[in-house]
């Protein structure tokens, strides 16, 4: 992926002018919302690039900045400060990654064929999916495709009849989820209908399909929580 960017390390090195403080990286936060709401969401969402190389170059940094502070002897307290943060930034980051991983696994053609679910992806997470596709068709052609009959072949169809990819699983956005708007967002119809309308308050909880508030979470309204 994409180095880290020298926007993210500017608000570190000036608070490790004063090294009785350990860092508090104003990225960790969004990076919360950001792996809760990949966490929780049926699908991929967009690859938040320069979130990841901010929260890259803070990790970075704090991994030199424990190194010094073990060989200068500095007071033990403020390395487990430094520590704990640089372990919550690994941990976040780290989860969010493994998540995105195990959706590209699990949906890797049916993200493949749908051109807004492949740009969701980072470069190295394309070239993840593409050598997963790679590698399905070839053990499925040699173990268990080339032995059936023709118009069944496909990994894709039941057979050749099939209108649609029926053997491709698909995210299922009718999923309930549990959601926060951040501000007020007064009434929002959630079906086509008009039917269902619900008033959106900030701070407060819901339990929601995901379908029907996806354009607000992907223009950043609401978290899921």
């Amino acid at each position: 992926m994409a180095a880290g960017t020298k926007e993210g390390l500017e608000f570190e090195t000036e608070e490790i002018d004063d090294p009785s403080i350990a860092t508090t990286p104003n990225d960790v936060e969004p990076m919360k919302r950001a792996w809760r709401n990949e966490k929780a969401s049926p699908e991929i969402l967009e690859f938040q690039s320069d979130l990841v190389d901010r929260i890259r170059g803070q990790i970075e940094l704090n991994e030199r900045n424990v190194e010094e502070f073990e060989q200068n002897g500095t007071d033990p307290l403020t390395i487990s400060l430094y520590q704990m943060d640089l372990d919550r930034s690994q941990f976040l980051l780290r989860s969010y990654l493994r998540i995105r991983l195990y959706k590209i696994e699990k949906y890797m053609i049916y993200i493949s064929k749908t051109t807004d679910m492949w740009n969701r992806l980072s470069e190295q997470e394309q070239k993840f999916a593409k050598r997963c596709i790679d590698d399905m068709e070839k053990h499925l052609t040699q173990s268990v495709l080339s032995r059936l009959p023709f118009g069944y072949q496909s990994m894709m169809k039941q057979s050749i009849s099939s209108e649609e990819d029926d053997l491709v699983p698909e995210p299922q956005l009718d999923t309930f989820v549990f959601c926060k708007s951040k501000g007020s967002l007064g009434a929002f119809q959630l079906d086509e209908s008009g039917d269902e309308i619900v008033d959106l308050v900030a701070d407060d909880l819901y339990v929601l399909r995901y379908k029907s508030v996806k354009p607000l979470i992907e223009n950043g309204q609401i978290d899921i929580v």
